[in-house]
């Protein structure tokens, strides 16, 4: 029996290779992103070169009500969901007091409450059948605070830690919470969020590498899968909990720092 995926953010990135492996399985699809065209664009691929069915979703998760249409058109259409894959987010550089704020309100509700929200409406139906699977795309920027990316940062260890704790709320059932924990990734999250032009996002990994490690992990019932890492990252994130804060701090300030010009 084919599995339905509901996907978030699933027209460009990591969501749109999350989609094709999902395709590429055999399985069903439901896809949710702001841009008509490009999801249409990628029913129109995935249906003719894997013989499945997909749905497409226009929505703005910003939108505090966006998330019960959803479920509600979900629901409406008979479509049962067997995986929610909360992938939709998006950050933001600059100093907190200086950027705008109507921009990080929609990322705390893009990346937390949107998130949150979805879960919400989709969990008691896996919970009725016993049966389902949750991913959540984190950052491995939710492991330490982020200087320059305030907002950003904080808003992933918001996802970790709720993707963890109900992961372990779950533990008796057959429903599974996996979070994915990306580094670097080439997708258009690097040139929106401005973090192209830094140290950090000198070396990215592909968004197709990433998106196998998350859908590998979710489909094995992973708590975390940390994916995309230079060996300098794993060894910097290693010493993260062993080092003064200070210091890592001022590392990943002066990391974010805006370093060279890409024009």
């Amino acid at each position: 029996m084919k599995k339905v995926a509901l996907i978030t953010g699933a027209s460009t990135g990591i969501g749109k290779e999350l989609s094709n492996i999902h395709a590429e399985k055999g399985g069903d699809l439901v896809i949710v992103a702001r841009s008509k065209n490009k999801l249409e664009a990628l029913k129109t691929v995935l249906e003719k070169k894997h013989s499945i069915k997909v749905m497409i979703i226009v929505k703005d998760l910003v939108r505090p009500e966006a998330v019960k249409e959803i479920y509600n058109e979900v629901k409406d259409a008979g479509v049962e969901i067997d995986y929610l894959i909360n992938n939709a987010g998006f950050g933001g550089l600059g100093k907190f007091h200086e950027r705008d704020w109507e921009l990080d309100l929609a990322m705390i509700n893009l990346n937390i409450v949107a998130l949150t929200a979805l879960t919400r409406f989709f969990l008691p139906d896996f919970v009725k059948r016993n049966e389902g699977r949750i991913l959540n795309v984190s950052s491995t920027a939710s492991l330490m605070p982020g200087p320059l990316q305030a907002v950003y940062f904080a808003t992933k260890a918001y996802v970790t830690s709720f993707s963890n704790a109900i992961a372990e709320e779950l533990h008796d059932t057959n429903i599974t919470v996996t979070n994915l924990m990306p580094g670097a990734t080439e997708t258009e999250f690097g040139s929106v969020s401005g973090m192209d032009k830094t140290e950090m996002f000198k070396k990215t990994v592909s968004a197709r590498g990433v998106a196998e490690d998350g859908y590998d992990g979710m489909i094995k019932g992973k708590l975390d899968v940390i994916s995309g890492l230079t060996f300098s990252q794993k060894l910097m994130i290693s010493m993260v909990p062993l080092s003064p804060k200070k210091m890592v701090l001022k590392q990943i300030r002066q990391m974010q720092e805006v370093k060279y010009n890409l024009e």
